[in-house]
């Protein structure tokens, strides 16, 4: 880790410390209206068809990455690791902007979502992860006796 201007890195600490308790208390943001960022950064959008989920999570290998759905929600989750050079531990931090440490992100699916038909890719540093919807049954003509 990178030496700090504070004995301890107390900012980091407290920053961690405050993203910590935001996620336990946060139901997770709906698909309708995401929440605050956090890390990976999303961008989630609908079409008739399905729900694309795009998080940008460069450095990672694909492996490292867990992804699951249930009861109507997907959830990201991982762990980016703090793997900087000898030299850059020994520098002294200015800023620091780039994550590491353990992740997880929840979005909530509407109620036509389709668990068992979900892909996930990951390419270029972005997970793409396409959730389809089902299609409502057509309307059947009821004939009256």
């Amino acid at each position: 880790m990178f030496r700090s201007m504070l004995p301890g890195d107390l900012f980091a600490e407290l920053d961690r410390f405050q993203r910590d308790i935001e996620q336990a208390l946060d139901f997770g943001p709906s698909i309708r209206g995401l929440g605050r960022g956090g890390f990976p950064a999303l961008n989630v959008g609908a079409t008739p068809r399905s729900v694309e989920v795009y998080a940008f999570v460069p450095g990672l290998e694909p492996a490292s990455i867990d992804v699951q759905i249930e009861s109507g929600v997907l959830t990201i989750a991982g762990e980016r690791a703090d793997d900087l050079s000898t030299q850059a531990q020994q520098a002294t931090v200015q800023i620091n902007e780039r994550f590491a440490g353990r992740f997880k992100r929840v979005i909530s699916l509407p109620e036509d979502a389709d668990a068992d038909a979900v892909n996930a890719e990951y390419r270029d540093g972005v997970l793409h992860v396409s959730v389809a919807r089902r299609q409502p049954p057509p309307a059947r003509q009821i004939s009256v006796h």
